[in-house]
């Protein structure tokens, strides 16, 4: 169990689930805690180029406290995800230091909070995502393109970006909309929010501006987890 109770400041008033999208500057979490966590990613071993870097963890709320769950893999069907659908896919855990950040834990009691709203599930997956570019290779943080994540809540969390251009984040009523309904860079402590099954989201590619190795570095949180079928509870 971690050490950070909810935070009465992050807690939403009673309402009905998002009717859009939400966006909001969490200025209360410092982002510059992260950085160590995401210099030490692995290398995603399911996409080619070695360009993307993950870890994975998933969490429950028990009553006003936070819950670290055991390892588990992550699943998504073909139905969401063309290019990597209906492969098992295993990622490391969090670092534990990062865990234990209460920053760390405030992003996920925050999330919680449209959790609530949108969803009877008590339990969050947490993917530590860092896209890198260089001047001769551009990163893709979405290779699988416009697409929905089969969940009931997203959340994106801009932690730093590095010397790069491109990585705007778009969401969209229909896969094959041409115009998006939103569309902007999230910049570090900007966190974005949205009913999966209202929208489609994309992020375009990431392209190094005058350094040799860009980064993007973000956080995205799903309620639930995504999981393989003989996993799910």
């Amino acid at each position: 169990m971690l050490n950070l109770s909810q935070p009465q400041e992050f807690v939403k008033p009673a309402a009905n689930c998002l009717a859009s999208y939400v966006l909001e500057m969490l200025t209360a979490i410092h982002v510059d805690q992260f950085a160590t966590s995401f210099a030490n990613l692995p290398a995603d071993p399911y996409l080619e180029g070695n360009y993307r870097f993950r870890r994975l963890s998933h969490f429950k709320v028990a009553g006003d406290r936070l819950v670290k769950l055991p390892h588990r893999r992550l699943f998504q069907s073909k139905q969401y995800n063309p290019l990597l659908g209906d492969v098992i896919r295993e990622y490391a855990e969090l670092d534990d230091a990062l865990i234990h950040l209460e920053d760390f834990q405030r992003l996920i009691w925050e999330f919680f909070q449209f959790c609530q709203l949108c969803s009877t599930s008590l339990e969050i997956g947490v993917h530590q995502i860092r896209t890198t570019a260089s001047s001769e290779k551009l990163g893709n943080p979405a290779p699988e393109g416009i697409h929905r994540d089969g969940v009931d809540v997203v959340g994106i969390f801009s932690v730093d970006r590095y010397g790069i251009g491109g990585g705007e984040t778009h969401l969209y009523k229909t896969k094959d909309n041409s115009q998006p309904a939103f569309s902007k860079v999230l910049h570090p402590g900007e966190f974005l929010v949205f009913r999966d099954d209202q929208y489609f989201h994309y992020t375009s590619p990431v392209k190094a501006i005058e350094v040799e190795s860009a980064t993007r570095d973000v956080f995205v949180l799903t309620c639930p987890g995504l999981f393989p079928p003989d996993e799910a509870e």
